[in-house]
């Protein structure tokens, strides 16, 4: 189905920089990346693909991956100054030119580690008007484009997960959006990405985090 254009689509997101696809989709991918972890990544690898790395520097995409990842709005007016800022708040980010294979012009790869020393990948693109896709999460392919809250369950895949996930989900009255499965391979991890209408009560990821088979849960808000 064909999606309705809105008066938003037309005139474009409110934002700090030249391009809705190099800054405002920059900075919302950023921020993406950022709910992902869970807060402020202590490091930060980002590797720019196509459009990103040929003009991405002149378009302020840097910056915008940066203010993302802070936590800036795409019209913050401290956006152009996130490489500054990152250092001062103890965020150490490198960026490198990769050729990322088939995928959208302006796409990014962000490789993070948290204070706890975690590590977590982000790929996604921006599509133009401040759309963006993930479509890596981690090792997992993924569909994400950060307009629902989601609960990301990583786990072994065995009989009954999924359905221990949804029935715990229903008991609490949460209706799912959409929902994305994936596994490496059969019986070892696996990865449920649930979209939900509403933003979910951190009673229900510990919920879920308490089952049998999981091992992993992070509660995503909106962005």
């Amino acid at each position: 189905m064909m999606r309705q254009r809105s008066l938003f689509d037309i005139v474009g997101p409110v934002m700090i920089g030249p391009s809705s696809s190099h800054t405002a989709g920059a900075a919302r991918l950023g921020a993406l990346a950022r709910a992902v972890v869970g807060g402020t990544p202590r490091i930060a690898h980002i590797a720019l693909h196509g459009s990103f790395a040929t003009t991405g520097r002149g378009h302020g995409t840097d910056r915008a991956l940066v203010a993302g990842l802070l936590g800036y709005a795409p019209d913050d007016e401290r956006l152009p100054h996130a490489l500054e800022l990152a250092a001062e708040q103890g965020l150490s980010v490198t960026f490198a030119e990769e050729d990322l294979g088939e995928v959208h012009p302006n796409t990014a790869r962000l490789h993070m580690t948290d204070a706890s020393g975690r590590e977590f990948v982000v790929q996604g693109s921006s599509l133009g008007g401040g759309d963006v896709l993930v479509t890596l999460l981690n090792d997992f392919p993924v569909e994400v484009t950060g307009e629902l809250p989601m609960l990301v369950v990583v786990h072994q895949d065995q009989p009954g997960v999924v359905a221990a996930v949804t029935a715990r989900l229903a008991a609490d009255g949460i209706n799912i959006a959409s929902m994305q499965v994936a596994r490496e391979k059969r019986g070892a991890r696996a990865l449920m990405l649930i979209e939900t209408d509403e933003p979910l009560p951190g009673t229900v990821a510990a919920s879920v985090a308490a089952l049998d088979g999981v091992t992993e849960v992070r509660n995503v808000p909106k962005v």
